[in-house]
């Protein structure tokens, strides 16, 4: 028996099937994976995702640190609220996590940050973090007293409204995208995991289950892990230990994006690891896979061009938006557009995409 979150008797109430997850237990669904999928790609699901480890840094060396500690940029953070999607790296480039980190004051003002980890990596994370910051004049804290539920389709933002806190609720209307309203215990985020709009709600773990049956009320339906990884697949979003971990870093996983070279007198962790790999001109490639042939992609499936295996996939699945199976690859350079996999011993044929399949509700790949 893992950890429970704070909503696991609702869970139980709205007959979930409990699974172990990183240490939780966590609901697969409640009832229909494919039902959850579809409810957040055309109206509102929501999530128990309390699991997720809050930390929060503050200190004169707050800022420093997180610019050593991170491969993205926290300087570009210039406004109180906003966040950054960013890998934690080793010395070796290698992915310790992937994580988000939010600025809660303004640049001016004596630095204070809110990341949130994986679940899975949370206590390898504070470690990693309390080692790297000895000397430093910060602190690091583990916010265990939170919950967290997050919010998820087309019509979430106007559904989760009524739950939010009245003198938080106008600031949190107003959110753009990957930005955050903080009030007095209540921290309300524009972000999420699905490729769809919605709230990523963090707030005292006692007030959750009150919120949990409220938002039911409104509307939307509980999702569990399930539909959380078809949605994220389908997203183009990476799942850590699965499309990469401390072997592997961001430039082979679809994540260039999220790392700043600029400007280059930033010395942060791993940095000169990832300088010799994007010299190198064999690096792999991280492709969106669409199959064409009959069966289901999975992981650890062996990617084929003209007769040589050139790969392996990530993560897979069926995609219940496109109606077929999609997956993410890591690949040789040169390799595609057309290769196959093999299936349990059949050579079925896949075509390289990009790995965002859906946005908003709609196909894109």
């Amino acid at each position: 028996m893992g950890l429970q979150t704070p909503l696991f008797a609702e869970h139980q109430g709205l007959r979930a099937r409990i699974v172990p997850f990183g240490g939780w237990d966590m609901p697969l669904h409640y009832g229909s994976q494919i039902e959850e999928h579809h409810a957040v790609r055309r109206d509102a699901g929501l999530f128990d995702v309390s699991h997720m480890r809050v930390v929060d840094l503050a200190g004169p060396d707050a800022q420093d640190f997180l610019l050593m500690l991170l491969a993205n940029d926290v300087a570009r953070l210039k406004a109180r609220g906003k966040a950054l999607y960013s890998c934690m790296l080793n010395p070796q480039g290698g992915v310790i996590d992937d994580l988000i980190v939010y600025l809660r004051d303004a640049p001016e003002a004596p630095a204070r940050y809110r990341m949130v980890v994986n679940a899975g990596t949370a206590d390898k994370d504070l470690a990693w973090m309390q080692a790297q910051a000895q000397g430093r004049d910060l602190t690091i804290s583990a916010r265990t007293d939170l919950a967290m539920i997050a919010v998820q389709g087309p019509q979430a933002r106007a559904k989760a409204a009524a739950v939010i806190p009245a003198d938080l609720r106008e600031a949190a209307l107003a959110l753009t995208p990957f930005a955050a309203a903080e009030g007095s215990d209540w921290f309300v985020a524009r972000t999420g995991y699905t490729g769809e709009d919605g709230f990523e709600l963090m707030l005292p773990a006692r007030q959750a289950p009150q919120v949990w049956r409220a938002l039911i009320e409104a509307g939307v339906r509980p999702c569990g892990l399930g539909a959380r990884d078809t949605l994220r697949l389908e997203a183009g979003m990476n799942l850590y230990g699965q499309d990469m971990d401390e072997t592997v870093g961001p430039l082979e996983s679809g994540l260039a994006w999220t790392v700043a070279f600029d400007p280059p007198g930033r010395e942060f962790i791993g940095r000169a690891a990832l300088e010799v790999q994007r010299a190198d001109p064999g690096l792999r490639r991280f492709v969106g896979l669409r199959l064409e042939g009959r069966g289901v992609l999975r992981g650890h499936q062996k990617v084929f061009c003209g007769g040589e295996e050139v790969g392996e996939i990530t993560s897979g699945g069926f995609s219940p938006t496109l109606e077929r199976s999609i997956a993410f690859a890591r690949i040789a350079p040169g390799a595609g557009p057309h290769c196959a996999v093999d299936i349990r011993g059949r050579m079925e044929p896949v075509r390289l995409v990009k790995t965002t399949f859906v946005r908003h509700g709609q196909p894109v790949a």
